[in-house]
C-alpha cells in the first residue's frame, strides 16, 4: 500500500548529486568574465581543474536540503593592458551550504600567478582577486537554486493526479480512448480558494560599530550594498522603488524610508521553502548611541515552521555581512 504524499513526504530521503554537480560547476564557472578598467584588460575563469567532494539533496519533514561541501581548483586567464597573456590559479578550499546559504563563514580565495610578474601583469592579477570573488559568489548563491530545481522532484511525491495519471487499459485505441473521454460530462474547474497561511514575525538585533547615517547607506545605496552582500543589487531608495539583493536571493519594494531612521520594505525570499505568492514585511529600525549603533530587523509574515531558517538568514547574509566589512557587531 502506498503512502499518501503528506506521509511519504515527511521520511528522510537522499540523492546523491556529485557527478551533476562538478558538471554545473563547469560548466557555469567558466561563463565569468570580467572587463578592467583600463583599455584591454579582461579575466576570466577558462577552466575548472577540480571539484572535490560530495553533493547531496535531501529531505526531510517535507522541506528538500542541500548538503555539499566541496573544494573547487580553477585556473583563470586574462590579457593584460599590455596585451600580455596572463595564467594564473585558484583554489577555493570550501564551497558548501553552510557558507553560501548560512553564511557561517567566509569564503577563503587562494591565489596563484604563473605568468612572469610586470606592472601590467600585476595589475590584471590585482583586477582577478578583486573582482572575480564577487562574481564567484554570485554562480554559488545559484548552485543550491539549480539542484533543487533540478532534483528536487526526485524526492517530492506529489498529490497533483495530473502527474500520476491512469493508462487507457490494455488494448484499447487511441480513438476509443479519446472517445471515452469526450463521453464523460465536463464542468468548469472552480478555482481553488487560497490557503490561509499562518504567519509569524521573526526578530534580530545587532549593534554595529558604525553610525546610523552610515548603516542606512549601506542598506538602500545600490553601490554600497555589494560591499556586505558581496553579490549583485538593485536599489533606488524612493517610496514604492523595487530592490533586489544578493543576486536576486532577496526582492520587494520600499514602503517607506526614514533616513538614518526606519526602513521598511516587503521582504520575498526567492527559495523553494518561501511560497512563492507570498510577501513578508520587513521593518529596519535604526538607533544611534554614543558609539554605536542598535540595528533591529523585523520581519512581519514570515510562514510558520521557517522562523529558525529566516533566523539564520538574517543573523548570516545581514549581520554577518555587515560584520565582514569590518563594522563589529554584538548580538
Amino acid at each position: 500500500m502506498a503512502l499518501p504524499p503528506t506521509t511519504a513526504n515527511w521520511h528522510w530521503k537522499n540523492k546523491n548529486v556529485t557527478r551533476w554537480g562538478k558538471e554545473w560547476f563547469e560548466r557555469e564557472l567558466t561563463t565569468i568574465t570580467i572587463n578592467g578598467d583600463k583599455e584591454g584588460e579582461a579575466v576570466s575563469i577558462h577552466r575548472v581543474t577540480d571539484v572535490d567532494g560530495d553533493i547531496e539533496l535531501g529531505q526531510r519533514k517535507s522541506k528538500l536540503i542541500t548538503i555539499y561541501d566541496c573544494k573547487i581548483m580553477l585556473g583563470w586567464s586574462g590579457t593584460a593592458s599590455d596585451g600580455t597573456e596572463v595564467k594564473g590559479t585558484l583554489t577555493i578550499p570550501e564551497v558548501s551550504h553552510e557558507i553560501t546559504l548560512d553564511r557561517l563563514s567566509d569564503y577563503a580565495y587562494s591565489w596563484g600567478l604563473t605568468t612572469a610578474p610586470s606592472p601590467a601583469v600585476n595589475s590584471l592579477f590585482s583586477l582577478a582577486k578583486s573582482r572575480l570573488p564577487a562574481a564567484l559568489e554570485t554562480k554559488f548563491a545559484e548552485f543550491p537554486v539549480a539542484l533543487i530545481d533540478t532534483h528536487g522532484k526526485d524526492l517530492t511525491i506529489s498529490a497533483d493526479p495530473s502527474r500520476s495519471g491512469t493508462p487507457a487499459p490494455a488494448g484499447a485505441t487511441p480513438t476509443a480512448a479519446a472517445s471515452a473521454a469526450t463521453s464523460a460530462p465536463l464542468s468548469a474547474k472552480k478555482p481553488e480558494p487560497k490557503k490561509a497561511l499562518n504567519t509569524t514575525t521573526v526578530t534580530v538585533e545587532a549593534n554595529f560599530q558604525a553610525s546610523a547615517d552610515d548603516l542606512f547607506g549601506l542598506l538602500t545605496d545600490e553601490k554600497r550594498i555589494p560591499m556586505w552582500t558581496r553579490a549583485p543589487a538593485k536599489s533606488i531608495p524612493a517610496v514604492g522603488a523595487e530592490y533586489s539583493l544578493f543576486g536576486g536571493g532577496v526582492k520587494g519594494k520600499y514602503v517607506s524610508l526614514t533616513p538614518s531612521t526606519e526602513i521598511v520594505q516587503s521582504w520575498a525570499l526567492q527559495s523553494p521553502t518561501w511560497p512563492s505568492d507570498h510577501t513578508a514585511t520587513l521593518t529596519t529600525t535604526l538607533e544611534q548611541s554614543s558609539d554605536s549603533t542598535k540595528v533591529i530587523f523585523a520581519l512581519a509574515g514570515v510562514p510558520t515552521g521557517l522562523e529558525d531558517e529566516i533566523k539564520r538568514n538574517i543573523e548570516g547574509y545581514y549581520i554577518h555581512g555587515f560584520k565582514s566589512i569590518g563594522l563589529g557587531t554584538e548580538l
